[in-house]
């Protein structure tokens, strides 16, 4: 039979049994372990990076080609998105279902993007099957075939998305912004109409593809379980009469130069909630400051654990999700704070934003709150490198944006040599809080009053017309 021990339920636990509340130390950050690396070019032009990574039986690649929407929004907006998508569906030897088929036969995922700077061929593969992959890219990027078919259901289904677009406060906030931060210039230019889907032709994804599919306006990152020697071969075989130099760069016009906060509000009839995005123009990842601006950045609403979070998540309530973030393209770059808020909010929610925004550019941040914003940092960054996938995404982009060959290899001991004083500066240059640019969707009755106490305001529908 048990029976109780005698000992007072409040007396603590003797000797080596006792516990501590206190979180324990954190330990010295593991240095990272680069595997080989292998930069070279083809004699038609195309650069190679090869990376051996043998942890599993797999490669990892992307072809991308340094052309995109921007370099053909003179003649449709998206073209180059739409060219990507029906170059996948077939090529001059093999049909859409035959591709399929393929990729299947051999384990392999494959697909077509393309961005504001860049259009790409992603794939990854069982490195038995390293040849047959190539060489389907290969075909894709030398021989693709669109066939009209393929492009009237991607037409489709690309007017389905617009439609949804058009009905979603994120995307409509987005497209705002970048049409008051780059006005005339390309990258003003987010998505298409629907008019503007319907008058696509298949002509002019021919000739895009044509003018930027080319090996002297390419570069080939593979990553995976190979000898590098070897897959150099391999490549030089399948692509190394591959012919085409790179287009000529073409001239844009810079960005309208903004001054004094204005504020556009987009009505959206019905809307429950506010979608609030505030920008500025800021700078791309070859600036010198680039580093400094990204740990501001996540001091003041870019982590979990930012300042903007604190505020008006924590503190305040306003909305789950507020975050910050630089984004960087390849002419330009911009800064963006944004959050789903409620109607009755807006105006209290936009008075944190600029107040947390001040106080980045007024005050030193505490050196307790620095090491931490460093260590999440370095954190992403090392955790960023765990798969193929992330490792080629951080090497893309280094090698698309022309940085230092030792970029990633310097960039924790970078984040740690940051200073207060540095952040400080980052922030009153980058953070330009007077001239910052003002974006509302929401129900237009709900939410108007509040947002024109922030500026001069300009009101627009769903569609991207001026409302009276």
């Amino acid at each position: 039979m048990a029976t109780l021990s005698s000992k007072s339920p409040q007396s603590p636990p003797a000797g080596p049994a006792s516990f501590s509340n206190a979180a324990p130390p954190l330990d010295q950050e593991r240095p990272v372990v680069w595997p080989a690396r292998t930069r070279t070019k083809l004699g038609n032009g195309l650069e190679v990076v090869l990376v051996e990574h043998h942890a599993i039986p797999k490669f990892t690649g992307e072809l991308f080609f340094r052309s995109g929407n921007a370099a053909v929004a003179e003649r449709a907006t998206g073209l180059a998105t739409i060219t990507a998508a029906v170059t996948r569906t077939g090529t001059a030897r093999r049909a859409s279902r035959q591709i399929e088929e393929d990729l299947r036969r051999m384990g392999a995922d494959l697909s077509t993007s393309a961005g504001a700077d860049t259009s790409a061929i992603a794939f990854a593969g069982l490195a038995e099957f390293a040849d047959g992959l190539l060489g389907l890219v290969s075909e894709l990027a030398r021989e693709a075939s669109f066939p009209e078919a393929e492009f009237e259901r991607e037409r489709r289904q690309l007017l389905e998305e617009v439609r949804i677009e058009r009905t979603t406060p994120g995307f409509l906030a987005g497209e705002r912004l970048r049409k008051v931060l780059f006005g005339a210039h390309p990258y003003a230019q987010v998505s298409p109409t629907e008019a503007q889907v319907a008058a696509y032709r298949l002509e002019e994804l021919a000739e895009t593809y044509r003018a930027a599919y080319r090996p002297g306006n390419a570069l080939l990152i593979l990553l995976g379980d190979f000898r590098a020697a070897e897959m150099l071969a391999r490549i030089e075989s399948i692509f190394g009469n591959w012919r085409g130099e790179k287009p000529e760069a073409r001239s844009t016009v810079a960005p309208p130069a903004l001054h004094g906060r204005r504020v556009y509000l987009v009505d959206l009839p019905g809307a429950v909630q506010a979608q609030i995005l505030v920008g500025c123009h800021s700078i791309t990842r070859k600036h010198p400051d680039w580093i400094r601006l990204g740990l501001a950045n996540a001091i003041y609403g870019g982590a979990f654990n930012s300042r903007l979070v604190m505020n008006i998540r924590e503190a305040k309530g306003y909305t789950y999700s507020p975050r910050s973030s630089v984004s960087a393209l390849r002419e330009h770059g911009y800064f963006s704070i944004h959050g789903a808020v409620r109607n009755d909010v807006v105006a209290a929610t936009l008075a944190e934003m600029f107040y947390e925004l001040d106080r980045m550019r007024a005050l030193p941040v505490p050196e307790d709150e620095l090491a931490d914003a460093r260590n999440y940092l370095s954190g992403v960054f090392s955790l960023g490198l765990a798969t193929q996938d992330g490792l080629l995404g951080q090497l893309a982009t280094v090698y698309l944006n022309e940085l230092p060959e030792d970029y990633l290899e310097k960039y924790r001991e970078r984040v740690r040599a940051l200073t207060a004083d540095e952040v400080l500066a980052a922030a009153r240059t980058y953070f330009d809080s007077a001239n910052a640019q003002v974006v509302v969707v929401g129900e237009r009755k709900a939410v108007e009053s509040q947002a024109a106490l922030w500026g001069e305001m300009e009101v627009f529908d769903a569609q991207g017309n001026r409302a009276s």
